[in-house]
């Protein structure tokens, strides 16, 4: 009678380098270890079902032990004896895994983010959202289950931890997927669908003050980088938040900023002069490449990524600047909130004040509205070269009198 197998029995058996063989196990009829030509070793279990030959492979040595593997081939002898076939039902389970590990909410923004996002160019922003808030939450739920119940909640939590505005645009992005999802036909309807937005947004129109300039540029001198050096070109120049922070030194050419239009929000093409302050500013960074020595960004902590972390960023340089404020005036002193974006506002309110005509200051700001549009828009291709920089560094000269506090009296200029 033949021996059963043993441990020590499968641990010395060794690999044929011209086929694959097996070795049963004479204590559990049907049941074999299959050692491939590489050496990799199995478990498999052969019976008959319906008349039928039929090979189970029950998993892989040494992950299944012999114990283990002996366990396994006696639960599907048991489901065998009661009418079940044990391969077809796993091919059921893993089919049913299948369907629903593909309507995921993780695996279906997956496919969002190819086949939608990076068409945009707010994508990469879109989908930082979605990393943040959403996924979190659902990633692992079909999509089916989720009910206009679960968007409600997911964006009242939003709103409920302060930040309403981001409840709006994760509503808006939410809206986009699940229509996308519709489309496709993974879900009937959106539930999104008669989801209104959390709150009413106003305009803003915050505008830093001149004591706040004065300190949010001294915050910025004490704050390192990249928020210091980051906040100063957002005022220096007046350009959008994701235009600063995806900077490339490729794109600096002597004293000229220059964005191609798949940089731009509205996909014009911006050339910005820079003042000796930003390109002081610029020169002072010292560069972070990554792991191949290669320099991606300007504003980046990893040398593979632009910076992120707004939030945050914006909110070292405020507590420094309250600090800062406290010390000069000898009392603390409330400053409101304020955010990277009213930089830009902050600049274009600066340019009135010095007498910038407006459509200087929107070409500044790469802005195409009001003076901008219509009919100046297709015809007027001026592109206010020695204005702008006439007019950044003007500005520039206002910001440096304002920190050293010599900026009593605006000096207007002409366009």
């Amino acid at each position: 009678m033949a021996k059963a197998l043993t441990t020590k029995a499968v641990e010395a058996a060794k690999p044929d380098r011209e086929r694959r063989y097996e070795l049963a196990d004479p204590a559990f009829s049907g049941l074999y270890l299959v050692v491939q030509k590489t050496g990799a070793k199995s478990w498999a279990l052969r019976y008959r079902f319906g008349g039928k030959s039929v090979k189970m492979t029950l998993g892989r040595w040494p992950i299944m032990g012999l114990a283990d593997a002996r366990a396994a081939a006696s639960r599907a002898i048991a489901k065998i004896e009661h009418g079940v076939n044990p391969v077809e039902e796993a091919r059921a389970e893993k089919a049913k895994k299948e369907a629903i590990d593909r309507n995921t909410v993780q695996a279906l923004v997956t496919q969002f983010e190819k086949r939608h996002l990076r068409s945009l160019r707010s994508g990469d922003a879109v989908l930082r959202q979605f990393n943040l808030h959403v996924l979190p939450v659902w990633g692992d739920r079909d999509v089916q289950t989720i009910t206009k119940r679960d968007v409600i909640e997911l964006l009242d939590g939003i709103t409920d931890s302060g930040r309403a505005t981001t409840a709006n645009r994760i509503r808006a992005y939410l809206s986009k997927f699940f229509n996308w999802c519709a489309s496709r036909d993974v879900i009937d309807v959106p539930p999104t669908l008669t989801v209104k937005a959390p709150v009413k947004e106003r305009t803003r129109e915050r505008v830093l003050s001149d004591d706040e300039i004065r300190w949010l540029w001294r915050a910025c001198d004490a704050g390192g980088f990249p928020w210091g050096a980051f906040g100063k070109l957002l005022l220096l120049t007046g350009q959008r938040l994701a235009e600063v922070a995806e900077m490339t030194d490729a794109e600096i050419r002597g004293d000229v900023w220059q964005l191609a239009s798949a940089r731009t929000k509205n996909g014009r093409a911006h050339d910005v002069p820079l003042s000796g302050a930003a390109t002081a500013a610029l020169a002072a960074i010292e560069r972070v490449a990554d792991e191949d020595g290669r320099v991606r960004f300007v504003f980046t902590t990893t040398g593979t990524s632009s910076v992120s972390g707004f939030s945050r960023g914006r909110a070292g340089l405020h507590k420094a600047m309250q600090e800062i404020a406290a010390k000069e005036r000898g009392e603390p002193v409330e400053i409101p909130h304020w955010t990277f974006h009213d930089l830009r506002r902050t600049c274009a309110t600066g340019l009135a004040r010095l007498g910038i005509p407006v459509r200087v200051t929107e070409a500044v700001l790469n802005h195409v509205s009001g003076t901008g549009g219509g009919i100046v828009a297709v015809y007027q291709r001026h592109d206010y070269a020695e204005e702008k920089r006439r007019a950044l560094d003007a500005w520039a000269a206002f910001l440096a009198e304002l920190v050293e506090g010599k900026a009593g009296n605006v000096v207007r200029l002409r366009g």
